[in-house]
């Protein structure tokens, strides 16, 4: 029985709702905390890459629960809505910190972003592992696994272009206020989200999900070059997008300045959102009709890297001051990073298969957790670099009260615009490369792989 309209529509809803509570956190818990609340932004900084390393222990046993999980309602579905609801407690609680002195506050967020990534991997791994147990066909795997990829994309998108206008129609002059309201809103959406996928989502073949220890994940990886391939990919492209959208807030803010600093970077998000929608929805199956999987890809990349290296020179030519011409790159960049999204993750199961082919080990559950552990892990490196360079930049506690002596110093300004555009533009340029020289699994390629695996069966 091939799946329905309405689980298909079930399953992106519920992506659209989680991918909105991971974006949130990932663009905007640096600013909240170091901006807003006022702490050191090495501080949170570190927090932020240590709960990475926490999560390369944390994701495998959260797998090895849900696969010995058994109950009436399945597997996977009592996981996805229990981490749903207190996901969705944690992460009102992460933007609505009470006052507290700043160790207090140190401590207090600490906890509860740990909290808030114990939670989350709760639900997301039986999420994206639930596939396999709902579908009975490789091509429903795959398909429900591009519905949902893009439905993730357009959560990302919704946030990136609705949080500041709701946190300054909803907090007024306080952005204290106005972030605890937006994540009250994001928490119940995405409660509701999850509940309507648990509803229409329900196990139909029998699924024994296979769990990995840490050193098993990892050598699983090393195993297969090409998943190897994807994985660093994944991780360069991502951290580049969470570099420039950590920054762009602080961007708008201290560069552009001015009291309608709000309103013209949640048009510019608005835009970018637009176009990462655009990219995935759109551009993608118009461009697939004419080339091939790896061919958008390089492409992919050029262009973003092209819509980079434009961003660098606005910046440094004092050009990016001009909101129109400020949105020209913005769409380059965010489009091509929502095609890279749904290529990465098309990769990345056609490398399953040629681990199996080279091994003889089928590893999907395993290279799959990789996944979320890869993208996790590019969110803390993004971060990390930004609470550097706020650091060096002097724009790194407290900066409300700084504003002033940031915006009158030109070195503080350059560093920001650099690491905006700088950065990314040396990530990118390495997964070109990489992707280039490495890379082997063309659509001719993946092909022969399948009648080879098929071959060995029908010999069995």
């Amino acid at each position: 029985m091939e799946l329905t309209l309405k689980q298909k529509t079930a399953f992106g809803i519920g992506a659209v709702g989680k991918d909105m509570v991971y974006a949130l956190s990932a663009s905007y818990v640096m600013y909240y905390y170091q901006d807003v609340l006022g702490l050191s932004a090495s501080f949170v900084g570190v927090v932020l890459m240590a709960a990475r390393f926490f999560d390369a222990f944390n994701d495998p046993f959260m797998g090895v629960l849900v696969a010995k999980t058994r109950t009436r309602w399945g597997r996977f579905r009592p996981w996805i809505f229990s981490g749903t609801l207190l996901n969705a407690l944690v992460l009102y609680a992460l933007f609505a910190a009470p006052v507290l002195d700043e160790a207090a506050l140190m401590v207090y967020f600490s906890v509860v972003y740990i909290l808030w990534g114990i939670t989350y991997t709760m639900m997301d791994i039986p999420y994206w592992s639930m596939i396999p147990a709902v579908t009975r066909t490789p091509k429903d795997r795959e398909n429900l696994s591009m519905v949902g990829r893009t439905c993730a994309g357009v959560g990302s998108a919704l946030i990136a272009m609705f949080t500041m206008l709701l946190v300054g129609a909803l907090g007024g002059d306080s952005e204290r206020a106005g972030f605890r309201w937006v994540a009250l809103i994001v928490a119940a959406i995405f409660a509701v989200t999850e509940l309507v996928c648990c509803i229409s989502m329900k196990e139909t073949t029998p699924s024994e999900m296979k769990t990995a220890t840490v050193k098993e994940m990892f050598s699983a990886l090393f195993r297969n070059d090409q998943a190897m391939v994807v994985v660093g990919s994944i991780v360069l492209i991502n951290s580049a997008l969470y570099l420039t959208s950590n920054f762009i807030i602080y961007f708008f803010k201290y560069d552009l300045g001015g009291a309608g600093w709000k309103a013209t970077y949640t048009l510019f998000s608005t835009v970018g959102g637009a176009a990462q929608i655009l990219g995935m929805m759109v551009l993608y199956p118009l461009l697939r009709k004419k080339l091939s999987s790896t061919q958008v890809f390089q492409l992919s990349l050029v262009l973003a890297l092209c819509g980079y290296g434009t961003l660098l020179v606005f910046c440094l030519t004092g050009l990016s001051h001009s909101l129109a011409l400020l949105c020209i790159p913005g769409v380059v960049v965010f489009a091509c990073n929502g095609m890279l999204t749904v290529l990465t993750t098309l990769f990345l199961s056609n490398s399953v298969d040629y681990g199996q082919l080279k091994t003889g080990r089928r590893e999907e559950s395993v290279i799959f957790s990789m996944q979320t552990f890869v993208v996790k892990l590019a969110s803390g490196v993004a971060a990390l670099a930004a609470s550097i360079c706020l650091n060096l930049c002097h724009l790194s506690n407290d900066t409300a009260e700084t504003a002033a002596a940031a915006a009158a110093s030109g070195s503080s300004l350059l560093g920001l615009r650099m690491t905006m555009a700088g950065i990314p533009i040396i990530g990118l340029l390495i997964a070109v490369l990489v992707f280039r020289k490495k890379f082997i699994l063309t659509e001719e390629k993946v092909q022969e792989i399948t009648e080879q695996i098929k071959g060995k069966e029908n010999y069995r």
